[in-house]
C-alpha cells in the first residue's frame, strides 16, 4: 500500500511542479466586455442574469500577465472566496463569474480574494468609458481603431499600445487595457495585442 501511494505521489509531482505559482507576473489586463455581444453569442442561451441588466461595457476580469504569456489556475496559499465574497461583486459581475475569475486569474495575483476583488473594482473605477458609449441609443458599426482612439482620448496617460479591441465574429467583443501592478496605464506586451482586424465591427445598443 505504501509503495502504491508513493507511486501516485511521484506521478502527481510533475503536474504540480509545472503549475503556475502565485505572484509570478509583471502586470495586469483589465478586460471589459461589451455585454450585448456576449449575451447575443452565449449569455441569453444560458439565461444569464447579466443579460437583463441592459449595460454596455461590463467587467470581465483582471488578469495577471507576463511580458511573454500569462499564468492561470495558479498554486496559492490563499483561501478561496466565500459566498459572501463573490456575492459582494454582484453589482459588477455575477457571483458565478466572480468565482471563476478568482479560480483562473485571482489565485495568480498572490492576493487574498477580498483584496483581489477590491483591486478589480478599483481598476474598473480608474478607466473611463467614452461618454457616447455610456448612452448608446442605437446599433452602430465602427472601425475597432476608432474605439481604441476614443478610450485613449477619454483616459489621459493611456498609450495607444496599451489597449486592444477583440471581436466575436462581426461584433465588438471586448476592450482590454494593460495596467501595472499599481493600476497605472502601460503598453501591452506584444503577445497580448490581439487587435480585431475587421475594417468595421458592430456594437448593438444595450
Amino acid at each position: 500500500m505504501r509503495v502504491f501511494a508513493f507511486g501516485l505521489a511521484l506521478a502527481a509531482a510533475p503536474a504540480l511542479a509545472d503549475q503556475d505559482r502565485a505572484g509570478d507576473f509583471t502586470h495586469y489586463i483589465l478586460s471589459l466586455s461589451w455585454e450585448p455581444t456576449w449575451c447575443a453569442v452565449e449569455g441569453e442561451a444560458r439565461g444569464a442574469e447579466e443579460c437583463s441588466w441592459g449595460r454596455g461595457f461590463v467587467l470581465h476580469g483582471l488578469w495577471p500577465q507576463r511580458e511573454e504569456g500569462w499564468p492561470a489556475f495558479c498554486l496559492t496559499v490563499e483561501r478561496d472566496p466565500s459566498r459572501r465574497d463573490t456575492d459582494a461583486m454582484s453589482d459588477l459581475m455575477s457571483p458565478g463569474l466572480a468565482w471563476y475569475q478568482w479560480k483562473k486569474h485571482g489565485r495568480c495575483s498572490a492576493l487574498p480574494p477580498t483584496d483581489y476583488f477590491a483591486l478589480m473594482r478599483e481598476a474598473v473605477e480608474r478607466v473611463a468609458v467614452p461618454d457616447p458609449l455610456l448612452r448608446l441609443r442605437e446599433d452602430i458599426a465602427l472601425p475597432p481603431r476608432v474605439l481604441e482612439e476614443a478610450f485613449v482620448e477619454a483616459n489621459p496617460g493611456l498609450p495607444p499600445e496599451g489597449i486592444t479591441v477583440t471581436c466575436e465574429g462581426e461584433y465588438v467583443q471586448e476592450v482590454r487595457i494593460c495596467l501595472t501592478k499599481e493600476l497605472m496605464f502601460r503598453a501591452c506586451a506584444p503577445d497580448a495585442r490581439e487587435d480585431c482586424r475587421r475594417p468595421s465591427a458592430l456594437m448593438d445598443k444595450p
